[in-house]
């Protein structure tokens, strides 16, 4: 895509890929799974004709970044140092950047914001909420309760189990049932049906190969990992529990969004505990029948909102 640039920056002990775009205050962007810097590419092209510098990296386990082979590397400790010491590489003159997260991305950024508020300036947040955690609670016990076995968190636990099934389909296939409309469940021996993959009409044929391509070279694995950490955050995050997020906030997410449809979480979203958990929570945007990929489908919409609610804090 016209303009940007790419490099590898080497921090934390990998070698993390970013493309960026423009001059100005950063605007960190992080993406979530099954995705790619790439997924942030109409914002990267929207934010930088308005005076900011767009910073997309690939996470770790993705793309042209490094994955580590250990499960235990992909945990939010792993990918916020990571995010430290990339700001730190990239932008060493600007104190705080702005930071936007879509899926796993906003999940690393909540606990960006959490663990280092210093380096946050305000973040707007797209389809995950913070997430507490406990020691007396693992929420693939509730998932599977809810959902059942097939629930595609609980699918993905098992290292290789998941990879080998992927594989029988093809990645061309599984991106693009990913992207189109994520399922909820995956049974086993029929992960998505017989239908043919129609792709909505914000992703194209061109768009979708580019995933098609980069995970192909790089596999699920690395993306997989993070899912594979849950059941250990409740041990993990206990020195945490309690702690508010107080940074300057947004949230948006659809109302058609599988996130949005797991237990409890729009009581969450709603009843004023997001609210107690981030106290500077500004607003939360319900948007009517867009689904998970928000920041694709509604690319023109997010691009407004990141813009204003940014734009307070210049």
């Amino acid at each position: 895509m016209e303009g940007i640039e790419h490099k590898i920056v080497k921090v934390n002990g990998i070698n993390i890929h970013v493309a960026e775009k423009g001059q100005g205050p950063v605007i960190l962007f992080l993406h979530g799974f099954p995705e790619l810097w790439y997924s942030w590419r109409h914002q990267i092209i929207a934010l930088s004709s308005l005076g900011y510098r767009a910073v997309a990296p690939d996470l770790r386990g993705f793309g042209d970044s490094d994955a580590p082979d250990s499960v235990t590397s992909y945990t939010c400790f792993n990918i916020v140092g990571d995010l430290v010491a990339l700001l730190d590489a990239v932008a060493p003159d600007q104190d705080k950047v702005f930071v936007v997260g879509h899926d796993w991305g906003a999940f690393m950024a909540w606990y960006l914001s959490l663990f280092r508020p210093d380096k946050v300036k305000a973040l707007l947040n797209l389809s995950v909420p913070f997430f507490r955690f406990s020691p007396e609670m693992n929420p693939l016990d509730i998932w599977k309760a809810f959902f059942g076995d097939d629930y595609y968190i609980y699918r993905f636990q098992e290292p290789g189990q998941i990879e080998a099934e992927l594989g029988e389909v093809g990645t061309e296939r599984v991106i693009k049932e990913f992207l189109t409309d994520f399922p909820v469940l995956l049974p086993k021996g029929k992960l998505f049906g017989d239908a043919p993959v129609r792709l909505p009409s914000w992703l194209s044929e061109e768009e979708a190969n580019y995933y098609v391509t980069k995970f192909e070279q790089k596999g699920f694995t690395g993306g997989l990992n993070y899912y594979r950490n849950f059941s250990r955050y409740g041990e993990l995050l206990a020195p945490w529990v309690g702690c508010q997020v107080k940074v300057q906030a947004k949230f948006i997410m659809g109302d058609k969004d599988l996130v949005y449809r797991m237990p409890g979480l729009k009581d969450y979203i709603h009843s004023g505990e997001f609210k107690k958990d981030v106290p500077l929570l500004q607003e939360i945007v319900i948007m009517e029948g867009v689904g998970h990929f928000i920041n694709m489908e509604k690319a023109e919409e997010i691009n407004k909102h990141i813009y204003d609610f940014f734009r307070q804090f210049d």
